[in-house]
């Protein structure tokens, strides 16, 4: 079997940089995030296969490829302040680490903060902070953020999120109901506080649930 590192590297050159994403500084994101860690021993073998993969607490992480397409749609740029809803395994918060200047990460699980957590010290991400909490309410404490990324899907943007975007900040989240195809949205900031919005194409993802989001069960 090859060794993770090249396995890592083919991931970048087929799954990403093919398929349209070419920015220098995601590429070396994501060549410098060992995927291996984020997944448990019975999956470390197809850490680097084209689709999700089941983690703790009965959720999974993201393709590549989505994480990729969010942050190049996000436009995360050096010096960002950067919130993610939805943690899961920490992954897609260590590979923005390596572009932004600090990211905050909630999760409404206790079990995968907690481990997110400790991946994200013993990896050296000193620049993540894993917080655990209804992540359809953003973090007022640590706001404004350049981006806001969503990885779950909900019935529509949480005004709390848009609240704390700064001017000029983008938001990348799915929008639509569980079980289906839903949109990737993208919604920009104005400086006089109004915002655009995009749609970016069919994607799915878990439901987000909290407050703004969907009911638990």
């Amino acid at each position: 079997m090859p060794e993770f590192a090249e396995l890592r590297e083919r991931m970048v050159r087929r799954q990403i940089e093919s398929r349209g994403i070419t920015d220098p500084a995601i590429l070396d994101a994501f060549r410098g995030v060992p995927r291996e860690e984020f997944v448990d021993e019975e999956h470390r073998q197809f850490a680097y296969d084209d689709n999700p993969l089941p983690i703790e607490a009965g959720q999974t992480i993201s393709q590549p490829y989505i994480v990729a397409l969010m942050i190049e749609a996000a436009e995360i740029r050096a010096g960002d302040a950067v919130l993610e809803v939805g943690a899961g395994s920490g992954y897609a918060a260590a590979v923005i680490s390596r572009i932004a200047k600090r990211v905050v990460s909630i999760e409404r699980h206790g079990e995968l903060a907690q481990i997110a957590r400790e991946r994200m010290t013993r990896l050296g991400y000193g620049n993540v902070r894993i917080l655990q909490g209804d992540g359809t309410r953003g973090c007022p404490d640590e706001s404004p953020f350049n981006a806001i990324l969503a990885a779950a899907s909900g019935s529509h943007v949480p005004k709390p999120l848009l609240d704390q975007l700064a001017p000029a900040g983008r938001l990348v989240m799915p929008v639509g109901d569980p079980g289906w195809v839903q949109e990737l949205v993208k919604v920009t900031k104005r400086p006089d506080g109004t915002t655009s919005q995009e749609n970016l194409g069919g994607v799915r993802f878990v439901p987000l649930i909290g407050e703004e989001g969907w009911r638990d069960g």
